[in-house]
């Protein structure tokens, strides 16, 4: 992509106006679901952030080998298994070596298998022909971003909570779904920041 975004354009748009929550859409049940605290959250963003940025530097030349082998129409299974069991090695490695971290993350480790955030940017960077670096700049800044959707829809939720006289009918997953149309508005506003098409 010798005319293409920089690496630091890549990194700085999956935060920003390529948000994979907030542009894409992608991700959201367990963004609905685990958005309940901010402790809840941080725990999720920093999972999600760790396996989006593994598997996507794991899967970058799996996709390089299946394109020598004109193998790629298996590339959404290879894809879909590698995710799987990095999510259960990983998994088992931070039980055995670090039981306090995997007791801080709880269930989340094991629900980052089914977000769909995570299969997203694998394919997204086969649809963008980014090579290896940028595959690593945008699989990182989408995990971010991820997060930083997270921990903003979490921090609300925790203020309308306390302080906010939310009608009935719009409390729990009503009021979710307003605030993160109103987030993925705010995102617009900084489209063509950083193209990374």
């Amino acid at each position: 992509m010798a005319d293409g975004p920089s690496v630091f354009e890549i990194f700085i748009g999956s935060i920003l106006d390529n948000n994979i929550a907030l542009a894409f859409i992608l991700g959201m049940c367990p963004l609905i679901a685990v958005s309940t605290s901010v402790k809840n959250a941080k725990g999720m963003g920093l999972a999600v952030i760790f396996v989006v940025t593994l598997t996507g530097i794991i899967n970058y030349p799996i996709y390089v080998l299946l394109q020598r082998v004109e193998a790629t129409y298996i590339a959404l299974l290879v894809f879909i298994i590698t995710i799987a069991a990095t999510v259960q090695f990983m998994e088992m490695v931070i039980e055995k070596y670090f039981p306090a971290l995997y007791n801080a993350f709880g269930i989340f480790l094991p629900l980052i298998t089914v977000n769909c955030a995570v299969l997203g940017v694998s394919l997204f960077f086969v649809n963008r022909s980014y090579n290896f670096i940028e595959t690593a700049s945008f699989s990182l800044g989408s995990g971010i971003g991820w997060m930083f959707a997270i921990l903003l829809l979490a921090g609300v939720r925790e203020k309308l909570g306390r302080f906010g006289n939310v009608p009935k009918g719009l409390q729990g997953r009503a009021m979710a779904f307003i605030i993160l149309g109103i987030l993925s508005l705010a995102v617009i506003g900084f489209a063509g920041l950083a193209s990374v098409q």
